[in-house]
């Protein structure tokens, strides 16, 4: 018997139009059919450009739960995916943010019927950080996709930002998920069969959005739980200061390579276990000064 295909679950903020469009084709085409969305805007985004998405989402007949301004502090987004999670119901819940395209081994109704199978009750993925051949945070065109705009897949969060590149990628209605839905407590995903998340944040306009936040969380205007995003942000923009405005694509740490939303990387399998099983929380030492 196939599953009930599961209800997509994320928070929107001030994304370009096009990446929208882009993120809900894929997930239909994964076979989603059920999106529940919620649009979070801070104070500094102009009212035209929340209308823009505004109009865009209607025309994708995606229509958001509910639309808020203000403060993105730390617990703003784990508030805002419970109250939609609740609304969604039972069953099994896709977590993704808007620059997240999740990629499988199987459908996602064999997915989760393996997932069932074997007694677990999330499945786990692993970012795989986007970024284009010159490493510039650059703008890309719709019509060319974003697979050639930004060619490139590594592991930037994991070893530049020490940031958690574990997400829980889908998870049963009554399982818990920690904010960033980075872990669900007390509940383990299958360490061979983890998901690529493509992440597609290193775009035009990802520095201001990173230095903004560092102001915010630094001077309290932004509430935080730990410094730790505030730190991965500090990382990249000392990274690319040092590096001619740039991601050092050669770096061998970021294992960088060309790869596609149309088929898993070469060796995914293990590469994702070894770095999801052995993943612990970076101690912050004198040489990520000068990274």
């Amino acid at each position: 018997m196939l599953s009930t295909p599961p209800a997509l679950i994320a928070i929107v903020g001030p994304v370009e139009p096009p990446l929208l469009a882009a993120w809900v084709r894929h997930y239909r085409w994964l076979g989603v059919e059920r999106l529940l969305i919620a649009f979070h805007f801070p104070e500094h985004v102009p009212d035209q450009q929340r209308h823009e998405l505004q109009v865009a989402s209607r025309q994708l007949g995606l229509i958001p739960t509910s639309t808020s301004t203000g403060p993105w502090h730390e617990h703003t987004n784990t508030q805002l995916r419970d109250a939609l999670r609740h609304r969604a119901g039972s069953g099994w819940h896709l977590l993704a943010d808007a620059d997240e395209f999740q990629q499988y081994p199987a459908p996602l109704s064999e997915v989760i019927a393996q997932a069932e199978k074997s007694g677990h009750r999330v499945v786990g993925g692993l970012m795989l950080d986007r970024i284009a051949a010159s490493g510039r945070l650059t703008g890309w065109r719709p019509e060319g996709g974003l697979d050639l705009a930004y060619p490139l897949g590594g592991h930037l969060t994991h070893r530049l930002l020490h940031g958690d590149p574990r997400k829980i990628v889908l998870a049963r209605h009554d399982v818990t998920v920690a904010g960033g839905n980075h872990r669900a407590p007390g509940q383990g995903p299958d360490a061979d069969r983890i998901c690529a998340v493509h992440h597609f944040k290193w775009r035009s306009g990802v520095l201001d959005d990173l230095g903004r936040r560092v102001q915010h969380f630094s001077t309290g205007t932004w509430q935080e739980q730990t410094p730790a995003v505030r730190d991965e942000a500090s990382r990249l923009l000392s990274h690319v200061s040092q590096h001619g405005g740039v991601i050092n694509t050669s770096d061998p740490r970021f294992a960088f390579r060309r790869v596609s939303l149309d088929r898993m990387p070469f060796s995914w399998p293990s590469e994702a276990r070894s770095i999801v099983t052995a993943w612990r929380p970076h101690a912050h030492t004198c040489q990520d000064q000068r990274q």
